[in-house]
């Protein structure tokens, strides 16, 4: 049953609530209960299945080298044409160049408005898809009001610090709150801006297709309802979301979704346009024929996920709390095999997973992020080999 928490009226009762409510998204670190990763049935037709092959039961992970230390507060990751890798901080409020090849850091700018407070803050970041002709940056962030995004254009030519133009506001008005801004984006294969967002702490937001908050929007990157969404002349695409921080598409260009839960169940969801997904009602599996139900689920002291990536046949989701990778092989839309848990306690809180290409990965840490150990070591990113 889930438990009705009171709203935060303020910014010491958010943190005393994150401190006494056991919930996973404030998340991002209190205190759980016994482990079991779970797999669940989506209904996919056996047809279906057949067609696509899944990946052997059992993979591996290997860390090839340390591409850089010493990252402050990282949130989003974003790799560049020639390689090198963008990496905003969430508390700082600036946006870096990382050397993929020497770890050398170079500033480019600080993104205006940003109000870091809680979870918020400067959080996830894309390219755009034109970014070869356009060099546009686009950032989801916390204001005093609000989350919004914006996009910059990104002129290397200029001197560091000062590289970043003024933003573009191309959406605004999503619910801000000290826990659960949600904030990841990223561009889909249809060449649309995808957003995953919290309900700030207001659970009933996220049943509320009039709010943003709690959701996962869909726009053209000019910040319009794309063509095709569900719900008429909304960004909304899907609901019922309690706190995404994870998005990522599948070689059938099927888009994935990983999920906060709050005391019970965290999520990996199959997103479909216009689906409910349960929350606050449902919180993981429900018998309510209303709600999609996840593909899998864990006990929240096994992951609390953030980031997710697509690759060699299986999601890789990061987790924070879990302070593990997890390995989710794919067959279709299910999940073929129980998934794995990689460099489990080795590196920390894990923030940010996104694809390099083949069998690789780019990995990021989130010990300095206000729950962590940073005594114990700086943020950094990994880069890593899978199968």
């Amino acid at each position: 049953m889930i438990v009705q928490r009171r709203a935060v009226t303020a910014v010491l009762a958010a943190a005393a609530l994150l401190l006494t409510a056991g919930c996973s998204s404030g998340d991002e670190g209190a205190s759980g209960t016994t482990p079991t990763p779970s797999r669940t049935d989506t209904g996919s037709s056996p047809t279906q299945q057949a067609r696509e092959s899944a990946p052997p039961a059992k993979g591996s992970v290997k860390v090839v080298r340390t591409v850089t230390e010493g990252l402050k507060s990282p949130w989003g990751l974003a790799p560049l044409p020639d390689g090198d890798l963008l990496v905003s901080s969430r508390d700082e409020g600036t946006i870096v160049r990382v050397d993929a090849n020497s770890g050398k850091k170079t500033e480019l700018g600080t993104v205006p408005g940003v109000s870091p407070e809680g979870e918020g803050g400067l959080l996830g970041i894309a390219l755009s898809p034109a970014y070869a002709s356009d060099h546009q940056v686009y950032a989801y962030f916390t204001t005093e009001s609000d989350n919004r995004i914006v996009r910059m254009i990104y002129d290397e030519q200029k001197p560091s610090g000062e590289q970043l133009g003024a933003p573009d506001t191309i959406l605004k008005g999503i619910p801000k709150g000290f826990i659960h801004n949600g904030g990841r984006i990223a561009f889909g294969p249809d060449k649309m801006l995808y957003a995953g967002t919290g309900e700030s702490g207001e659970r009933g937001l996220s049943q509320d297709k009039e709010s943003l908050g709690g959701k996962i929007l869909r726009m053209t990157p000019e910040g319009d309802p794309a063509p095709g969404n569900p719900f008429g002349d909304s960004v909304v695409y899907s609901y019922g979301h309690r706190n995404v921080q994870g998005l990522a598409w599948d070689d059938k260009q099927r888009l994935w979704a990983a999920e906060f839960g709050q005391d019970t169940w965290d999520e990996l969801n199959q997103i479909k346009p216009g689906d409910n997904y349960g929350w606050p009602e449902a919180e993981g599996r429900s018998d309510d024929s209303g709600y999609h139900n996840p593909v899998a689920q864990w006990r929240t002291d096994e992951a609390s996920p953030s980031g997710i990536a697509y690759a060699e046949g299986s999601i890789w989701m990061a987790g924070l709390r879990g302070k593990r990778l997890w390995r989710i092989p794919l067959e279709g839309t299910e999940v073929s095999a129980d998934p794995q848990a990689f460099l489990t306690e080795e590196y920390g809180r894990l923030r940010t997973v996104v694809a390099a290409g083949g069998d690789r990965l780019w990995l990021m840490t989130s010990e300095t992020d206000g729950r962590g150990t940073p005594e114990q070591g700086d943020d950094r990113i990994l880069e890593l080999r899978v199968s």
